[in-house]
């Protein structure tokens, strides 16, 4: 108890009594008075809180008032009654593709399973990449040469789904040396590591190549610009830490293990519980884009399965908005899982 009085109160040797730190004193004005200091903070950088409002209105609009047609999920589906009105139908969706016996509830488990699958790889391929990235920017001393390189890999991330797709596309194309098949097919074909009909017949038309391809664009796409946040984090290092390192003889391995890693472990943590609490949110655009009926069996995922069964010939959009339910529940409990072990492991945590 004497121990955790010493932390808020200092002796007054003059008065000869204990009387609260200044720290401590802050501490409980604060307390006292939080809405006024809110306010007074929010008057002070007023022009900062505004320029926040059309984020805000952004996920107000297009994230959180959207979620309310998830309750379709429980009511019985009508396009004539509005979801409000809608009968309450309990868990009979859920049970249906859990459960349900029927091609549906088949389709679903095997797109939750290809949706962990393709998700599982991006993280173990596609998460490291932009940290290496990081390290190789930081290495080069030019700062044209640096620039150079990074706008290159930034780039791809700034085109849009349909062009990145319409390329890989056009990269991996069904043809002939006749009619002209894509520029990979061709040359996978020609060092003989592909067969001629599979060549012939394109890539994205066999399941077996469909996780391969969407991974590698994946990376191609998006680990420039995943780097920015590891490159910021690098640069906010010290100098100190550089020349000790140095002084004890350590050479750019020994910096890289010894200074730079472990000084951007917290970034590393934060951002790997980030993108395993997205894990199930795969490019839906990009799948849907890049799949077809030949390669459902490894490509379908839980959001393109959604759209087939809430928008096809006969639609079912209570199941539907069951399933994106589902995908959106067990990617909040792998957020809460992962921010739970990193903060025991590494005292590091989103909350």
């Amino acid at each position: 108890m004497k121990d955790r009085a010493a932390d808020f109160l200092e002796f007054d040797r003059e008065a000869q009594v204990y009387r609260l730190s200044p720290e401590q004193a802050v501490r409980d004005d604060v307390e006292k008075h939080y809405w006024r200091h809110v306010g007074v903070t929010v008057l002070k950088d007023w022009r900062l809180y505004i320029m926040l409002v059309p984020m805000l209105l952004v996920f107000l609009f297009w994230r959180y008032f959207p979620m309310y047609e998830l309750l379709g999920c429980f009511k019985v589906s009508d396009d004539v009654v509005p979801v409000s009105q809608q009968l309450f139908s309990g868990f009979s969706y859920f049970r249906r593709l859990l459960a349900g016996g029927d091609q549906l509830s088949t389709d679903f488990w095997r797109a939750l399973r290809n949706t962990f699958i393709l998700s599982f790889y991006g993280l173990c391929f596609g998460f490291p990449i932009p940290i290496i990235l990081a390290l190789f920017f930081n290495e080069i001393r030019s700062n044209a040469a640096r620039s150079v390189y990074q706008v290159l890999t930034y780039l791809p991330k700034f085109m849009s789904t349909v062009v990145m797709t319409s390329l890989v596309t056009m990269l991996v194309k069904q043809g002939s040396l006749t009619t002209g098949m894509g520029i990979i097919n061709q040359a996978l074909s020609n060092l003989g590591l592909l067969s001629s009909e599979v060549a012939n017949a394109g890539l994205l038309n066999n399941p077996s190549f469909f996780r391969s391809i969407y991974q590698i664009s994946g990376i191609w796409e998006s680990a420039g610009y995943d780097s920015i946040v590891f490159f910021a984090a690098i640069i906010a290092i010290s100098p100190t830490s550089y020349e000790a390192a140095q002084i004890d003889g350590a050479d750019k391995w020994a910096q890289m293990r010894y200074v730079v890693l472990p000084s951007i472990l917290s970034t590393i943590v934060i951002m790997l519980i980030t993108r395993i609490g997205s894990l199930l949110n795969i490019g839906y655009e990009k799948v849907l884009l890049l799949y077809n009926s030949n390669t459902y069996v490894t490509a379908d995922v839980v959001s393109t399965l959604a759209n087939r069964v809430g928008m096809g010939s006969n639609p079912l959009p209570g199941v539907a908005a069951a399933a994106e339910m589902m995908n959106n529940v067990i990617g909040m409990l792998l957020v809460i899982g992962a921010n739970t072990i990193a903060r025991k492991a590494s005292n590091t945590s989103l909350y």
